[in-house]
């Protein structure tokens, strides 16, 4: 293993800040202060493409699909200095483009790029790295038919590492054989959306060589990106996103768009062999094999894709003590680098994560605190991890009187409403009041601030008239404050202004607009949202009916959150039938019957420094008979919460 031994030499060598003796003349990696610096040009850097042979045949034409790579790299790099390579694997890059200003590929007659998306060519080049932004398999001038989140898009993306780890081939657009005799085979992946999405599905892979990933609003379950426990959030969306990447003539990939239409199971809303196909958390038979260290970053209002394809990816890291670091902010699908106030940041601590792990370099970025949590407008805390360690999961009881506290419901107490499909911001209209689509309840007001770090469980005990319904439950912030507004523009303004990182030429400029945060003052807040298909309760493959007028245990998960809520607030369960707002699903029309006294919420809460979680000690109601009258407390009338638009960069 002559090269392997080589390699390692010379990582150690970058790690001391020395340049190694076989080393071509002029410029070598170099490191200053734990960083790398900035010594090659930019302008005189290596453009060149090449085409990468899959081992798929994804559009069925008898021919091996080719993976079109694009690469930058130092004039320096070759066999006497090799570099290591950093991917970001995309769809977008001739339809919706990447980044806030939805930059795309432009290339110069040769059919070399002149301008990478983004800036990380712009500032990793410079510093010794290789930038590659391969198109994914069926986009962009890679062949073959996408096949969302599939085989072909895996191993499409797969095949690239092993190029430049030398166990796949690759040609030059004349043919001739391309080698990476300029790569170290120390890989990363990047990529924000389905960008992240393919680095996380490299990664359970196992493959040799891909040593990190930057998952940035990424999919780990395609099936928790379209579903919930059974409820469909858009139907024949697979193929949909498929067609929407693929600018190709339309009749190319029919077939294969018209097979995931057959085999998603809209009819059903079940996890089927088609989902677990796409379950990168699952990976190959016993399970991923992820040895790539992961800096992920996902907002906790995104509702593309949704966090809980975060925060049950980050629990299997965990559990298999992958080495990790996240960002968690309050925007919708937002890329760290427009978080506003942090983007010097970001691309300071994404420099070093780069350098320690693709290039030994020793720094302080895993001696850090793992998490970085946005809390509000311009509040970030760092902690040892997340959810925060000191969360209680403490539990929280519904009661006929509307309130919402410490102590559960007396025997016999019920709630009762009807799955109507109704949108959000009418399920939490004028809580107080009797309505025939949802139940609610409110603490008292809270004597503190308290905060929630993690994923919320509702737990009832219900009845129905019929097989199933439409379950939606929200846990939600009632007071008068300003928020991010997430749900506008993503949270964000783009500004006039720019700022660079790294260096550009006349066709590609590493300056980029900046952002400002969008704030809303409104009376309220969904913190967190879950649903669920009852007859789904105990499996998400197997459906099992809930037999009419009998009560049965419905235990669901909520979508993970990070929030405070300020003191004098109120926090609130709401109960409810179909969500119009995020789910394509009809109503059932079923009547929902709650044993209040076998049902609860248990919140993620973290005490204060007296231990206590800083909720209102409320004491129970002594009567049914008080409890019918009621808390008295009338909540807002019907709030605007528009939807936030979906976008894919």
């Amino acid at each position: 293993m002559p090269q392997l031994r080589e390699a390692l030499i010379a990582l150690v060598l970058i790690a001391a800040g020395t340049t190694p003796a076989h080393a071509t003349t002029g410029p070598s990696i170099t490191v200053e202060r734990g960083r790398t610096q900035p010594v090659f040009s930019y302008a005189d850097a290596v453009r060149e493409h090449v085409y990468v042979e899959s081992g798929v045949d994804s559009d069925s034409d008898g021919r091996t699909d080719r993976i079109r790579v694009d690469i930058i790299r130092p004039r320096e790099s070759g066999p006497g200095l090799r570099v290591p390579a950093i991917i970001d694997e995309s769809p977008y890059y001739d339809n919706s483009g990447r980044g806030n200003e939805s930059e795309r590929k432009v290339y110069d007659s040769a059919g070399n790029i002149v301008k990478f998306p983004l800036f990380y060519d712009n500032y990793f080049v410079p510093r010794g790295y290789a930038v590659l932004n391969v198109d994914m398999i069926g986009t962009t001038r890679s062949d073959g038919c996408p096949d969302s989140g599939g085989r072909a898009d895996v191993l499409g993306g797969k095949a690239v590492v092993d190029w430049l780890n030398g166990r796949a081939a690759a040609r030059r657009a004349d043919g001739g054989t391309a080698v990476a005799d300029w790569a170290t085979g120390r890989t990363a992946m990047i990529g924000k959306s389905y960008d992240g999405t393919l680095a996380n599905a490299v990664a359970a892979t196992g493959v040799e060589g891909l040593e990190t990933i930057v998952p940035i609003s990424a999919i780990s379950s395609w099936y928790r990106y379209q579903r919930s426990n059974g409820v469909i959030y858009n139907y024949d969306y697979m193929s949909w996103l498929a067609r929407h990447v693929d600018t190709d003539p339309a009749a190319k990939c029919a077939a294969v768009r018209a097979r995931m239409d057959a085999e998603d199971g809209d009819d059903t809303g079940n996890h089927n062999a088609f989902w677990a196909a796409r379950d990168h958390t699952a990976g190959p038979p016993g399970g991923p094999r992820v040895h790539a260290a992961v800096f992920a970053v996902h907002s906790v209002n995104d509702l593309n894709v949704r966090p809980d394809n975060f925060s049950r990816w980050w629990r299997l890291l965990a559990s298999a003590n992958v080495p990790r670091k996240v960002w968690i902010g309050q925007y919708q699908h937002v890329d760290p680098f427009d978080f506003e106030g942090r983007r010097d940041l970001w691309v300071g601590t994404l420099h070093r994560w780069f350098d320690h792990w693709l290039l030994g370099v020793e720094n302080d970025v895993m001696q850090e605190p793992r998490a970085d949590v946005q809390l509000g407008p311009g509040r970030w805390v760092t902690q040892a991890d997340w959810p925060a360690p000191s969360a209680l999961q403490v539990p929280l009881h519904p009661a006929a009187d509307g309130s919402l506290g410490l102590t559960a419901a007396e025997r016999g107490e019920r709630a009762v409403f009807t799955d109507i499909r109704r949108p959000e911001e009418e399920m939490v209209a004028d809580v107080g009041t009797a309505g025939p689509a949802r139940a609610a309840f409110v603490t008292d007001p809270l004597p503190g601030d308290v905060r929630l770090s993690g994923t919320p469980l509702a737990d009832l005990r219900i009845a129905l008239d019929g097989p199933t319904a439409n379950l939606t439950a929200l846990v939600v912030d009632f007071g008068e404050d300003t928020r991010v507004d997430w749900r506008r523009g993503q949270g964000l303004t783009t500004l006039a202004e720019e700022s660079c990182h790294g260096a550009g030429t006349a066709l590609d400029d590493a300056c980029y607009r900046k952002v400002a945060t969008n704030l809303a003052t409104r009376p309220l807040e969904i913190v967190a949202r879950g649903w669920i298909d009852v007859q789904n309760r105990a499996s998400l493959t197997t459906p099992s009916p809930l037999t009419p007028g009998t009560y049965g245990r419905v235990a669901w998960e909520t979508l993970p959150h990070d929030y405070l809520f300020r003191k004098d607030h109120r926090l609130a369960l709401v109960i409810a039938g179909t969500d119009a707002t995020y789910s394509a699903e009809p109503a059932t029309g079923a009547r929902v019957t709650v044993d209040l006294a076998g049902s609860r919420v248990l919140l993620p809460l973290v005490p204060g420094p007296g231990g206590d979680t800083g909720l209102p000690k409320t004491a129970k109601k002594e009567t049914t008979e008080g409890a019918k009258k009621g808390t008295g407390w009338r909540g807002p009338g019907r709030t605007p919460l528009p939807a936030p638009e979906h976008r894919f960069f």
